[in-house]
């Protein structure tokens, strides 16, 4: 009976708990649909540019599943990849061929370099076919038996390759190429925790209503807490990339600033989405409760799961995670090298989200205010 009474009163406090209910039965319900939409999404060809391509050869290269978009010869390889969003280019000239990969996916970068071999071997097995033909034919005309010769000279174009890069290196792996968004995940993550709990704990030893006893203003409150958390934040974003960078020695082809910049910007966003969110829970617990709906999904659409080929449903999901633009800008700045300009429009987008974050904080505030 004392058994069954344990049972009754662990069942009646999950009953009274529709947050905890929800957590257990409705998120696992939300993040394997999402998930599966992922991972179930049209396969995305890769493209090319070419020039100086034979149309044979074109033709080849469509047939193994290459999207190929024509170019001239006398352009900017590099260039026209950034600009056109290409994934390689094919230009060649004479008996030669310069392949140049963007590499910012060495996935996507094997893969086409699998098919252009591919392409390759094909092209020159119909070569040797036209070429025995063509000489066949003319033995045939001048009287001699084809069969009674060994062996024919195809004549063939033995074409060879050389390759570059845009970004990387052969040696480029797929975690050279996330290992930015990790940093910034990480920094998002912590700070989220460490923020959620601590603005609870104020609240729940009665700083919080002290404070607002007093004639200080919500903005004011608001703003102390963000600089006294952000102190923390900054300390900890310029650990972990510092660390990343020089310890581990992640690729980083660009400025160290940027970097701390960005990681600093997202912890800010953390910083402030955490101390929202604590508003609405009671305990600790509670503020775990949110990591499988508030971070979780920043996972899956920050760019560790190719974006390409979702629904348009999905991307819009995308779109309205903070981690998503952090991770777009950190990728800009330590795999691509590239300067604020690239990825200014990300930034400004964090910059929204803290803003948005402390209004809706002032807001919520208001709320503890007793006179």
């Amino acid at each position: 009976m004392r058994i069954l009474a344990i049972v009754k009163r662990i069942i009646n406090q999950f009953r009274r708990d529709k947050r905890t209910l929800a957590l257990m039965f409705l998120a696992p319900l939300l993040l394997i649909t999402l998930l599966t939409y992922l991972f179930e999404g049209d396969t995305v060809k890769p493209v090319v540019g070419v020039a100086g391509i034979s149309d044979s050869m074109v033709k080849e290269l469509k047939a193994n599943d290459l999207t190929i978009k024509n170019y001239s010869t006398d352009i900017n390889v590099n260039d026209k990849i950034k600009t056109a969003d290409l994934d390689a280019f094919f230009l060649q000239n004479g008996e030669k061929i310069e392949v140049t990969y963007e590499n910012s996916e060495p996935s996507v970068s094997k893969e086409i370099g699998l098919k252009l071999q591919k392409a390759l071997m094909q092209e020159q097995q119909e070569q040797v076919k036209s070429q025995a033909k063509v000489t066949g034919e003319a033995l045939a005309k001048a009287g001699v038996d084809p069969n009674s010769i060994s062996s024919l000279s195809n004549g063939a174009e033995k074409l060879t390759v050389s390759t570059n890069y845009v970004y990387g290196d052969k040696d480029t792996n797929f975690f050279d190429t996330i290992s930015p968004i990790f940093i910034g995940f990480f920094v998002f993550f912590f700070v989220f925790l460490i923020a959620g709990i601590s603005f609870l704990r104020e609240r729940t030893t009665g700083t919080l209503e002290r404070l607002m006893a007093t004639p200080i203003k919500r903005i004011e409150l608001e703003l102390g807490y963000l600089i006294g958390f952000g102190i923390f934040a900054l300390l900890q974003s310029i650990l972990v990339a510092v660390f990343s960078i020089q310890v581990l020695d992640m690729m980083q082809n660009g400025s160290l600033f940027h970097v701390l910049l960005i990681t600093l910007t997202l912890g800010l966003v953390s910083l402030a989405l955490g101390i929202l969110l604590s508003t609405f829970a009671n305990n600790e617990f509670q503020i775990v409760q949110f990591i499988p709906i508030v971070i979780v999904p920043q996972i899956l659409f920050c760019g560790i799961f190719p974006l390409d080929g979702m629904a348009d449903w999905l991307v819009w999901i995308a779109h309205i995670m903070p981690l998503y633009y952090g991770a777009n800008a950190l990728t800009a700045i330590m795999v691509k090298g590239e300067g604020f300009a690239s990825f200014a429009t990300d930034f400004y987008i964090l910059v929204g989200f803290v803003v948005l974050f402390v209004v809706l904080n002032i807001f919520a505030l208001k709320k503890y205010r007793k006179v």
